[in-house]
């Protein structure tokens, strides 16, 4: 792809901007993918999260749900079926230590951008279609009958002309000079 501002040959289609000039050639690719059609608007997509807030956000949900699962277990295992009361605080415990240590985790490990998604334009785009009755651009080469070259032929080495041998000149001018020669 060519840079349509400065010219400048981008080393790949991919690239959002022109290394010379800095124009933003995304736009050249929208149209380019869109058949020469300007895109009303660009609506980006979803944000995704980073994995740093989808894990806090896992933490936290796991230590909220200590308030409801825990009342929850005691109702069902203490006052339903008479077990033992430790249970209860082993899950009480449980949920709110895991959730604490997976937000530890994320603020710690994890990345903090989200990922990117690249959508890959397509590299080419076929002729747009005629519009108003206009004939379109001819973007073939021309017929094999106007670059005729059935007169053109192989030039032989033997008609060529030996150009002269500059060391034969020079030494005959140095020869001149001396005066031990005359």
């Amino acid at each position: 792809m060519y840079c349509p501002q400065c010219g400048q040959q981008q080393t790949s289609d991919q690239v959002r901007f022109c290394s010379r000039c800095g124009f933003l050639l995304e736009a050249v690719s929208a149209v380019l993918a869109g058949k020469g059609m300007v895109p009303r608007y660009v609506q980006p997509g979803p944000q995704q999260l980073s994995p740093r807030s989808k894990g806090v956000r896992q933490g936290a949900l796991m230590m909220l749900s200590t308030l409801f699962i825990v009342p929850v277990m005691a109702i069902i295992i203490v006052g339903i079926l008479d077990g033992p009361g430790e249970i209860v605080a082993l899950a009480a415990v449980s949920c709110f230590i895991g959730g604490l240590l997976r937000m530890i985790y994320a603020l710690l490990m994890e990345d903090a951008y989200p990922p990117v998604n690249n959508i890959q334009m397509p590299t080419y785009a076929p002729p747009a279609p005629q519009q108003f009755g206009q004939p379109g651009r001819n973007v073939a080469l021309p017929p094999a009958s106007v670059n005729n070259t059935s007169n053109w032929r192989r030039p032989t080495t033997s008609e060529l002309v030996r150009p002269a041998s500059v060391t034969e000149n020079t030494t005959r001018l140095l020869d001149r000079d001396d005066p031990n020669n005359r």
